[in-house]
């Protein structure tokens, strides 16, 4: 962007309040971009996101729109704080943050395939959809000689991590341990925070920190997280039979999606024990039908930003 002159087009999360009062006050196009399909409230595939809503997502149309409609927690949390940003910066501030600014009337760029999440009736418009963005920084990070070692000297391991954010995964890798140690099976316990992983550990469990996934992923046996939406997508690019342990946010929802995929299994954080871990780790490794899904599905993933049509439907939204 030259110095002085308007950016042609913003591309924010639909948390990023502050780009959508840029594009009300300076009138700068604006995409909103969602990450993951559980941002989209559809009465009609309706996003998973507590404990109950799959039933909640079989009952007729007309009646979850109803709900949706009248339940607004958006507006509860955040309506104020928008309203006084807007009214200290002259925006005319909306009446519903949930049902005006949610989504942007410029288009929407939703960060993964159809064969996810297809399009739904109520999904905003325009609609821009690609793959998965498949980013982790493989090409700045490679794997170290300690765990080319560890990945050399065995069977494919099972991967366990619980999300970067996560520093309360003290149970989630012991179960972990616990439940590799009854099965016999190897695995590599990934997380930033080294304290959070069991102080003894047999010579087949190997803690790590930063690894890339996609780097790392395509020598192992069966991939065990939380449900993140970027660690699920690599995932599915390496192939790998998965098991989503649910935690919070869009995790429950990911993990319904990939169940109805045939690629994996799902575990709610709040049932995990060892006994279950351990019965979902034997299916999964010795049920062929997991693996061939998965390697299917990878097929249709080749690690790539967004495509081309895209940028060229953001270059029109641009010069309007």
């Amino acid at each position: 962007m030259a110095q002085g002159r308007k950016p042609d087009l913003m591309l924010a999360p639909l948390t990023a309040m502050g780009g959508r009062m840029v594009r009300e006050k300076h009138g700068i196009p604006m995409l909103t971009v969602h990450l993951q399909p559980a941002a989209i409230l559809s009465a009609y595939e309706t996003p998973i996101l507590l404990p109950g809503m799959a039933l909640f997502r079989k009952l007729p149309v007309w009646f979850k729109r109803l709900f949706l409609d009248a339940t607004n927690p958006v507006d509860l949390f955040c309506r104020k704080l928008v309203r006084d940003a807007c009214m200290r910066h002259g925006v005319e501030p909306p009446r519903s943050v949930m049902k005006e600014w949610w989504n942007s009337p410029d288009g929407v760029l939703a960060l993964f395939p159809e064969w996810f999440a297809a399009p739904q009736p109520d999904w905003p418009k325009p609609l821009l959809q690609t793959d998965f963005p498949l980013e982790d920084l493989a090409s700045e990070n490679g794997l170290d000689a300690g765990l080319e070692a560890f990945l050399a000297s065995g069977p494919p391991p099972v991967v366990f991590t619980a999300g970067s954010a996560n520093v309360q995964a003290q149970t989630f890798f012991r179960i972990a341990a616990t439940a590799l140690e009854k099965t016999g099976l190897r695995g590599i316990l990934a997380t930033r925070e080294l304290e959070q992983v069991p102080s003894s550990l047999r010579e087949t469990i190997l803690p790590v920190t930063y690894v890339p996934f996609s780097r790392l992923l395509p020598r192992t046996s069966v991939f065990v997280h939380h449900g993140g939406i970027g660690t699920m997508s690599q995932g599915f690019a390496a192939g790998v039979p998965q098991l989503i342990i649910p935690m919070a946010h869009d995790q429950p929802d990911n993990a319904h999606r990939l169940v109805s995929l045939g690629t994996g299994l799902s575990l709610p954080e709040w049932r995990l024990s060892a006994r279950r871990l351990e019965s979902s780790l034997r299916r999964l490794t010795r049920e062929p039908g997991f693996r061939e899904v998965s390697l299917a599905l990878a097929k249709k993933l080749k690690p790539k930003t967004v495509p081309e049509a895209a940028f060229l439907r953001m270059e029109e939204i641009a010069k309007r």
